[in-house]
């Protein structure tokens, strides 16, 4: 295995924690934003309509995306610093 990417597996794991917490933020206060409601709808919300539960789920989705391609990338250039590879 390339020094790159047996360096970049423990930054892989760490980072794998972060995307989900700053995922999860950014939803939470993307939601309020919008919508000026102090929680987004869950699938089992009997009080909220298939419209806005799925429409929270979408966005939820798209925002985790992001960040999970925002913050693998930065790791991987990280990598690419300290290896002088980049990771496969």
């Amino acid at each position: 295995m390339k020094a790159a990417a047996l360096a970049y597996k423990p930054v892989g794991l760490l980072l794998g924690a972060v995307n989900g917490a700053v995922a999860g933020a950014v939803f939470r206060q993307s939601w309020k934003l919008v919508t000026h409601q102090e929680d987004a709808p869950d699938a089992t919300d009997k009080d909220r309509g298939w419209q806005e539960i799925l429409l929270a789920a979408a966005v939820q989705g798209a925002i985790f995306a992001v960040v999970k391609a925002t913050v693998e990338r930065v790791g991987a250039h990280a990598v690419q610093r300290v290896t002088g590879n980049w990771p496969q």
